[in-house]
């Protein structure tokens, strides 16, 4: 909408972090719109001390009134996991830890929005990166009647000093200071880190960058192995004991930092249009990404795998480019579970020094028949059946060498 600034909201909830950004967000929006705000927390497994007091934090920024909601076993269960199946992954190497949480915390935004009776909606995302597209886009899919108001494209505060300066003017307390190096977003899946000496792809990235997996060079010397149950896609079981989707990403989250795996420095594209460098840490994904593979290399076909593999590079753009309210994910995503079907297995897998390998590997499903591959005698396989194929194979080839000859 535009000459939103002008218009008078009775309610706005917010995306709140109890961040700088968003800390100053909650007065300038009372100021500006005359209206009530209500922060919204979103809880998908970030760290504890995140959100230790975060009630009060936001009241006394102004707020009537904090909800915070436990979304991680649904964040785990029907986004991460789900995503997963399809095998995404961003230009290679991102496996969307910050993009697949946005659109739960927009879904239960709309529907804390519309348990208040809210009119509009806010969140801190900048004009210059990708959440502000991932959150009203969902908004736009879910609930067109919100408006969304997104200060930093239409306030006149420019710097993390001059938000500092904003409270510091009406005595609003925060802890924020600007010593602050690095930007950075956690959950359960992942911790990204932005800024300092990440700003220059030059600077290799130091230990200060990574905050949570252990550097591999200091991992332990000894490797460490345990088995995954897979069914339909999905990890279920840990060393044989069923876990929720929550309780094994965290134990693989454990495991995986110890040993420093999951670690990725990548300067990707953002959908705006710019380039930008981040450091992301995905230990427990990392494995369950790993182990899913294994499997789908017993069960699936060569031309059913190039489709799934075609599929993880379009599922990854879609979500990363904030379009997961959309009928393509949906339609994307039930040709992922009608694959998923057969990816029922058990592997072995081996952390060592930042590396994970699967090791053993069986399914029910497996296509992999010894009969067939062995260089030993057998009887299943008649080798003088490949002539004719490969003739018929290469006939296109051999078509085009007649005719070149003949000219």
């Amino acid at each position: 909408m535009l000459n939103k600034e002008k218009k008078q909201y009775k309610k706005v909830v917010l995306a709140y972090s109890g961040g700088l950004d968003t800390s100053t967000i909650v007065p300038w929006l009372k100021e500006n719109y005359g209206c009530e705000v209500v922060c919204f927390v979103a809880d998908i497994g970030q760290e504890r001390e995140d959100l230790e007091g975060i009630e009060e934090k936001a009241k006394n920024s102004g707020a009537i009134s904090c909800i915070v909601r436990d979304l991680r076993e649904e964040f785990v269960k029907d986004y991460v996991f789900e995503t997963f199946k399809t095998g995404a992954i961003y230009e290679g190497e991102y496996l969307l830890g910050t993009s697949i949480a946005r659109p739960i915390i927009a879904k239960a935004m709309v529907d804390v929005a519309r348990e208040v009776g809210a009119d509009a909606i806010s969140h801190g995302a900048t004009g210059k990166g990708n959440d502000q597209v991932r959150f009203e886009g969902a908004v736009a899919a879910l609930a067109p009647d919100l408006d969304v108001i997104a200060p930093w494209r239409i306030w006149d505060l420019q710097s993390r000093e001059d938000c500092l300066a904003y409270l510091n003017e009406r005595n609003i307390p925060c802890k924020t200071t600007l010593k602050k190096i690095y930007s950075r977003d956690a959950n359960v899946l992942h911790i990204s880190t932005e800024g300092g000496e990440l700003e220059s792809t030059w600077n290799a990235a130091s230990e200060n960058v990574w905050v949570w997996t252990t550097s591999p060079e200091k991992a332990p010397d000894e490797a460490e192995t345990f088995t995954l149950d897979i069914e339909q896609g999905i990890v279920t079981k840990f060393n044989g004991k069923e876990l929720s989707p929550f309780a094994m990403l965290t134990t693989l989250n454990e495991i995986g930092a110890k040993h420093g795996v999951g670690r990725v420095d990548i300067t990707e594209n953002r959908l705006v249009g710019m380039k930008s460098r981040g450091c992301y840490e995905t230990p427990g994904g990392s494995i369950i990404y790993k182990a899913l593979r294994a499997i789908e290399q017993l069960v699936l076909d060569r031309s059913t795998l190039v489709f799934r593999e075609h599929l993880a590079v379009e599922f990854a753009q879609l979500v990363y480019d904030g379009r997961w309210f959309t009928r393509l994910r949906e339609v994307m995503m039930a040709s992922a579970n009608e694959i998923a079907k057969d990816l029922n297995g058990t592997v072995v897998v081996k952390l060592y020094k930042g590396h994970i390998d699967v090791i053993q590997k069986e399914s029910k499903n497996s296509l992999f028949n010894f009969d067939f591959v062995t260089f030993g005698a057998d009887e299943v396989y008649n080798q003088a059946d490949a002539e004719g194929f490969i003739r018929l194979y290469s006939l296109p080839s051999r078509i085009r060498a007649i005719n070149l000859s003949k000219k």
